[in-house]
Parts: C-alpha cells; structure tokens; sequence
C-alpha cells in the first residue's frame, strides 16, 4: 500500500465535520486495532454508501453509460466525463480506471486508435490530448472523402437517363 492513498485519506478525514466527521468515527471505531488503514478506494466507497443515496449513484452509473450517444467533439465530451467522474468516485477511482472509461465512451474509430493508450499508463491528461488530436485528423479525413465525392458527382450530366428514354429503355410516351 502506498503513502500516498494513506495519506490521502488521512488528509481528507483530518478535514471532515459534523455528521461525515460523527460517521468515520464510528467506523475508525469499529475497526480492530491492527487493521491496515484504509486506502482511497475503501474510503470513497465507505462515505459515498453512508452520505450519497443509491438512486444518485444508480443514476450516474446510468449517465455515464448515456455520455456518448449524444453527438459532441472530443474537447465538449473530456470536459463532460471529468466532470462526471469527478463527481463519480466510487466508479472511477483510480487514474488507469479514467482512462479506461474515457476510451471506451470515444467514437469507434477513435477508440481503435486509443488502443495503445490503454496498455499504458499514459496520464489522463494526455489521453485526452491524443484523442482530442486523433480526432481532429479523423475529422478532416471525412470531410476530405466528403469533399471528394460532392465533386465527382457535380461533374455527372445525366446522360444515362436521357440516353435511356431516347433509346426506349426508360419510360416513353410512344405507342406500343
């Protein structure tokens, strides 16, 4: 276990009043005397469970789940989980666990290429750059294709079909 989650947690219960502080002590209490101290996780889970409702939590589990269908850029949809997962720790506790969570709500192709980043410990901070760069190139790689093909088919001057009711293959108003 780490100094760091320990301290974490020692920083943040230094910190608590009133009925959060009341509740950790009831649980410091209750714990045995030679019991490791509980990492970050186990305390955002222990205060979450005693001061925020399960219908809150069951509906930013199903927010989260929701974050992508709706069509927004990389920047707007960063912005968007940090905040959520901000306000979500028991779902996304650790930063390998944010990272995880923002690839999987990316764009298909963009999470294809985000792959890597989830091997690694990349900072989330600089998965979103990646995506937010990867993104853009992906874009102007549509709207290249996009242009492309509006000016193959500005240049089509109907030939086929004029040519097809002079020649009897289309619809035609001459008698049988």
């Amino acid at each position: 276990m780490g100094i760091v989650e320990v301290s974490r947690v020692a920083f943040t219960t230094f910190q608590l009043s009133g009925a959060a502080y009341q509740c950790w002590q009831v649980y410091e209490e209750g714990r045995p005397a030679n019991a490791i101290p509980p990492i970050w996780a186990q305390f955002t889970e222990i205060f979450l469970k005693e001061f925020v409702p399960q219908t809150l939590r069951d509906a930013w589990r199903i927010e989260f789940e929701r974050l992508r269908q709706g069509i927004m850029t990389v920047s707007e949809y960063a912005i968007r989980f940090s905040e959520l997962a901000r306000n979500t720790p028991i779902l996304v506790h650790t930063a390998r666990e944010w990272t995880r969570r923002f690839i999987e709500g990316l764009d298909y192709d963009l999470k294809i290429c985000m792959a890597l980043e989830l091997q690694t410990n990349t900072p989330f901070q600089q998965v979103v750059e990646i995506a937010w760069r990867i993104g853009g190139i992906l874009g102007e790689e549509r709207e290249s294709k996009e242009d492309k093909r509006s000016r193959s088919s500005r240049g089509f001057s109907g030939f086929y079909s004029s040519a097809m009711t002079h020649y009897g293959g289309g619809s035609s108003s001459r008698p049988a």
